[in-house]
């Protein structure tokens, strides 16, 4: 890695943690209310546990959030598969 070039990650690892700091708290104690149900009910412990993961994992929280698909996704594994075959 050159000189020139670690200031710059340091800069653009600063930012995106800058951006996480801002959408996280907006993340956690409102708009996970909307992706998860049961989270509608959660605690002040729930949200502050819940605000490093939104911090770091922001872009994709974002992205869903954008996408409107807030709804939790569906795990694909061979027994649901086996389970959907079964029930035809």
């Amino acid at each position: 890695m050159t000189p020139a070039l670690s200031p710059w990650l340091v800069r653009l690892a600063g930012a995106y943690l800058a951006a996480g700091a801002l959408f996280a708290p907006l993340w956690a104690f409102r708009l996970v209310n909307r992706t998860d149900p049961v989270a509608a009910h959660g605690t002040l412990g729930f949200r502050l546990l819940i605000l490093p993961g939104a911090l770091l994992l922001w872009p994709l929280l974002l992205g869903r959030r954008l996408r409107g698909t807030m709804a939790p996704p569906v795990e694909r594994t061979a027994h649901r598969a086996a389970a959907r075959r079964a029930a035809r």
